[in-house]
């Protein structure tokens, strides 16, 4: 039984009220012929995902986009706080738009996100950043309306978090970035305190969508020509946990894979603790569902997991890795890394080596340990200097570009189903991606952009590929 009851409830009739509203303020005080909005979105693609729905209701405010903050009268950040390097760009970011304010005083500045959760980072931004008008926290997306009517009405700072009053709220008007690329949210929160992570204090417990709202969504994105659906969540492996009716994610995934059409479904992130061979055997039998599983392992040592909270072992890890391997034809693997957490030793270090070189990945995402204030990592003893570090990160990218330049030299020759994503300005060559995630580049018309490819793939440059479209394409 779940710890908490946690029941969806709709956007209410008065955060649209509040939308109406604000289109009516704004043709008095937009700056041209329509008010403008510029949005910027830093970290995971939950942040993207939120970003979405913040624009949805910004639209239905009366605004159009822009990608130039000084055209803009509504500026927003959406920041991150799981790496320190993210929220140094975010101080620099709203530094700089001091002098706009001041040629511009109607302009409204804001922020929101997980930084604008945690309490010392709300108190900088008051006392050091006084032209910021709107700050509010990840648990007050659903009334966003009603804080920036009230920015708007009063002239007063609106400042607002801490408010999870554990509930999920649906029917958010969005507009997504993408045309063929989509998200779709299945849960929010996180309920597993890993010791070097901020992400439960600053996005609450874990609370999971319906499964009926989670299967609509995906069909109607299915039906408006949506090519790549990745769902989302901070474990997906435990979605449906906290429902009054329990549903696996293996059960939920499958739903969504018996929907016709021609797509692929992705889905992140994955937690090895919560890993299940029901999952493996879902994606081994999927009509849709990408043979991909990115599993973060963070440490091959586990005497360091155990320092990180992570609740389960290297032979774990290993034993649902194998299983996938043999389960899963033509896998693409991929992972976090965690290098230089508190108390690791050179010793630990080599275990996570002797893990990458085992698994062999496709490609990794690695990161120096940065201390959350917040967190109980950033209390423990970190003896290990930086200067040590960086070497042990550059000996684990050297060793994960061996491996990928071997996997991506395999692929040469063999023809892949890939989707044409973007063309590159200087170059003119398509960029495209496999259904295992790997990136190829390829010459073409960008008409091809949004549309499935099959490509022979003629060269391999370490974790890139370079392939030819073969006569008929699909």
């Amino acid at each position: 039984m779940a710890d908490t009851i946690i029941r969806a409830d709709k956007l209410s009739d008065s955060q649209y009220e509040y939308m109406q509203l604000i289109a009516e303020i704004m043709e008095i005080r937009k700056r041209g012929e329509k008010p403008l909005a510029f949005i910027r979105t830093y970290g995971c693609q939950q942040n993207v995902a939120d970003s979405e729905k913040i624009k949805g209701m910004l639209m239905k405010s009366g605004f159009e986009f822009t990608d130039a903050p000084d055209n803009a009268d509504f500026i927003l950040f959406n920041t991150c706080a799981v790496r320190e390097h993210a929220e140094d760009r975010v101080f620099g970011n709203v530094g700089a738009l001091k002098n706009l304010k001041r040629r511009h005083p109607q302009i409204l500045i804001a922020l929101c996100g997980c930084m604008m959760e945690q309490e010392h980072i709300a108190n900088r931004i008051y006392n050091s950043f006084p032209f910021v008008g709107l700050v509010f926290g990840t648990h007050s997306l659903h009334h966003f309306p009603e804080l920036m009517y009230n920015s708007l009405v009063n002239g007063k700072r609106v400042f607002e978090r801490g408010n999870d009053d554990k509930k999920i709220y649906e029917g958010f008007p969005v507009r997504r970035d993408g045309s063929f690329k989509g998200w779709l949210p299945i849960m929010y929160g996180c309920n597993n305190f890993c010791t070097y992570c901020i992400v439960p204090y600053v996005r609450g417990r874990e609370r999971s969508r319906d499964k009926e709202l989670i299967v609509s969504e995906a069909c109607a994105m299915i039906e408006q020509g949506y090519k790549d659906i990745t769902l989302l969540g901070q474990n997906v492996n435990s979605y449906g946990k906290t429902l009054e009716n329990p549903v696996s994610f293996a059960r939920l995934i499958t739903e969504i894979d018996s929907i016709d059409g021609d797509y692929w479904l992705r889905f992140m992130t994955s937690h090895p603790k919560d890993c299940s061979k029901e999952l493996i055997d879902a994606i081994a039998g999927g009509t849709h569902i990408s043979k991909h599983l990115h599993l973060p392992f963070q440490s091959g040592s586990d005497r360091v997991l155990k320092a990180m909270n992570r609740h389960y072992d290297r032979k774990k890890y290993l034993d649902i890795i194998n299983y996938a391997k043999e389960k899963i034809d033509g896998l693409s693997l991929t992972s976090d890394i965690i290098v230089g957490f508190p108390g690791e030793t050179y010793e630990d270090f080599k275990q996570t080596l002797s893990l990458i070189r085992e698994v062999e990945f496709t490609s990794l995402f690695t990161f120096i340990f940065s201390p959350r204030k917040g967190t109980p990592a950033e209390k423990m003893d970190d003896p290990v200097s930086a200067e040590e570090k960086s070497k042990w990160f550059k000996e684990l990218l050297d060793v994960q570009e061996e491996i990928a330049a071997k996997r991506c030299s395999a692929m040469v020759g063999k023809t892949e189903k890939v989707l044409i994503e973007s063309v590159k300005e200087k170059t003119g060559e398509l960029n495209g991606r496999t259904s295992g995630n790997i990136i190829v580049e390829l010459n073409g018309d960008s008409s091809l952009i949004g549309s499935f490819q099959n490509v022979r793939i003629t060269k391999a440059r370490n974790w890139i590929l370079k392939g030819e479209i073969e006569n008929g394409g699909i």
